[in-house]
């Protein structure tokens, strides 16, 4: 399959080329609750950074269809390594959207304590969701070595490893498409082809006819699927998975889709974004594609998404409130998840740390005791 021949399942009038997803009516409502919930989280986190209440966020408009295409055919305790544009990914899985506000505002209630960059999120409950990272592709060798422990362990689990189109030029890429050939890694690499690398377009990025075709060598199976399919990338996947779990070694899949907004809220799109491809791709917004589905199967009406939107508009403006009123990483979490002993020369100078800031009347200076 080429990539101008991607995968594509849902039809125009809702129907599904014989294809069964395997998903009871209650999973169905499910992957599109959690569609609409990425946008309305992504939505408020533009509000939020726009009033100057979080520093930063990455918009998800648009890529919806792949997010959670992807997470329903993957299980809670397969490992993912997700890009930054994963929103879905968590929600899908049971992550709250108060959890994920946490770490938009770095309080004390947040996972990484503060530490890492907002939209930087990692869970461990009730799925494993490896922390993002912000250089391009850095994560991908590291998703490759959890395969490689899984695999030498017997056990009976995958890693998914979500990245954008970018990251195919990152040294990351390459060692880790490698290195999981040649083991037979049981790892699948989920390429979101968003069409721009910040403002690099596609064919700037490539001389080969899209990146599912990279697979070929490496020695493993290249796919390429319409990304704003929710079954294709789900089909692709969950074949993928089976791959991988059989012990037959990874699959590089390219999902093509499109970033409806900027490469974050640092970004200005319409300077390198021609409007006639904004209008192209906003016609085929996955979220109405979805509802075609449904509708034929009368699980959907206009009346149900307006109502749907309503609670989910409640509950993460909710979870934002709440998520704002915690308050800030103690000092001493600076040594938290560290040291398994910390050393003498550092108790003594985190000691005379927090004293000096017990002093000073430092907001944030805890107790005054030493953590560990």
């Amino acid at each position: 399959m080429s990539a101008s021949d991607p995968l594509k399942v849902i039809e125009p009038d809702g129907g599904v080329n014989g294809y069964a997803p395997g998903l009871s009516e209650d999973e169905l409502r499910h992957c599109y609750r959690t569609m609409l919930a990425v946008r309305v989280f992504d939505e408020t986190c533009l509000k939020l950074q726009r009033s100057g209440r979080i520093g930063f966020s990455i918009p998800n408009e648009g890529i919806e269809a792949t997010q959670i295409g992807a997470a329903s055919a993957v299980r809670r305790t397969d490992w993912i390594f997700p890009s930054y544009r994963d929103f879905g990914m968590a929600l899908y899985h049971g992550v709250s959207p108060l959890e994920m506000m946490h770490n938009m505002f770095g309080n004390a209630a947040d996972t990484s304590k503060g530490r890492q960059m907002p939209v930087h999120f990692s869970f461990l409950d009730p799925i494993r969701f490896v922390s993002i990272s912000s250089p391009i592709g850095t994560h991908l060798p590291q998703a490759v070595g959890a395969a490689f422990a899984a695999q030498r362990r017997r056990e009976d689990t995958i890693v998914l490893a979500s990245f954008g189109d970018g990251g195919t030029s990152s040294i990351g890429f390459h060692s880790a498409m490698n290195f999981a050939g040649v083991w037979k890694a049981p790892v699948v690499f989920l390429c979101q082809n968003n069409g721009w690398a910040i403002s690099c377009p596609v064919e700037g990025q490539t001389a080969s006819d899209g990146f599912a075709i990279k697979a070929e060598a490496y020695g493993m199976p290249g796919v390429t699927v319409d990304g704003n399919d929710l079954f294709a990338v789900r089909k692709s996947v969950q074949e993928a998975v089976a791959r991988a779990r059989a012990g037959d070694g990874p699959t590089l899949i390219e999902a093509r889709t499109f970033r409806m907004g900027g490469h974050s809220t640092s970004d200005d799109p319409t300077r390198y974004v021609p409007a006639a491809e904004v209008a192209k791709w906003r016609a085929r917004d996955p979220i109405a594609r979805f509802e075609k589905h449904l509708e034929a199967a009368g699980l959907w009406t206009s009346e149900q998404r307006a109502a749907l939107e309503k609670e989910l508009r409640a509950e993460i403006s909710q979870a934002a409130r709440d998520a704002q009123a915690v308050g800030p990483p103690p000092l001493e979490t600076i040594f938290s998840d560290v040291y398994q002993e910390v050393p003498a020369h550092i108790r003594t100078q985190g000691q005379t740390y927090f004293d000096l800031a017990k002093r000073k009347g430092d907001a944030q200076s805890g107790d005054g005791v030493f953590p560990l």
